[in-house]
């Protein structure tokens, strides 16, 4: 059974904008409009209940279940990006770090890197390149969701810079000068 802290994690996976929205309501949904226009209203409605399903089941903590029913929406709109994009999180969770790299990148691939879709994409896949160590490919991953809107993504790459660490390590070093010496430091002049 998935902890409160679990649960908020999932919430902010497979609701990026919800409640940390990073476009309004209106926004929101009129991207949504023009992504998923292309579609038969029927299968749409269909596939976006799969997924709903899909996400419910994950954050109870049946990722295989969850898989499943991911895979059933992608089968009923395989050119949708949306179910890849939740499929990735939950294989993720689930330890397959391949498998949802190629998700994401499908997901990515087929929302032309635009849009909400887009942007969490590619924020996810920026978070695992970065716990990969390739600092690079995430910091372009990043760039590419800062430019669709993501306040996290321009957090990430706050941090990332190394200017930025090189300031927080001198605050840091003068935060503790300021609190005073600690027990196991000797004062300058002080005798041994």
């Amino acid at each position: 059974m998935a902890t409160a802290n679990d649960r908020a994690v999932l919430q902010s996976i497979f609701h990026p904008n919800n409640p940390f929205a990073e476009l309004s309501g209106a926004e929101s949904e009129k991207e949504a409009e023009g992504e998923e226009g292309a579609f038969d209203p029927e299968l749409l409605g269909r596939a976006t209940e799969l997924e709903a399903l899909g996400v419910a089941q994950a954050e109870t903590g049946d990722l295989e279940e969850a898989l499943v029913t991911f895979g059933l929406a992608i089968q009923l709109l395989p050119e949708r990006a949306s179910a890849y994009n939740n499929r990735a999180q939950a294989l993720r969770l689930k330890g397959d770090v391949a498998g949802a790299l190629e998700d994401l990148d499908t997901a990515l691939r087929l929302s032309k890197g635009t849009g909400s879709v887009a942007c969490q994409g590619f924020v996810q896949r920026g978070l695992i390149r970065r716990l990969q160590g390739q600092e690079d490919e995430a910091r372009g991953d990043f760039e590419q969701a800062a430019r669709l809107g993501s306040a996290f993504a321009r957090q990430q790459l706050v941090q990332m810079n190394p200017y930025a660490a090189l300031c927080n390590q001198m605050l840091s070093e003068v935060m503790k000068q300021l609190q005073g010496p600690s027990q196991k430091e000797p004062l300058l002049g002080q005798l041994d």
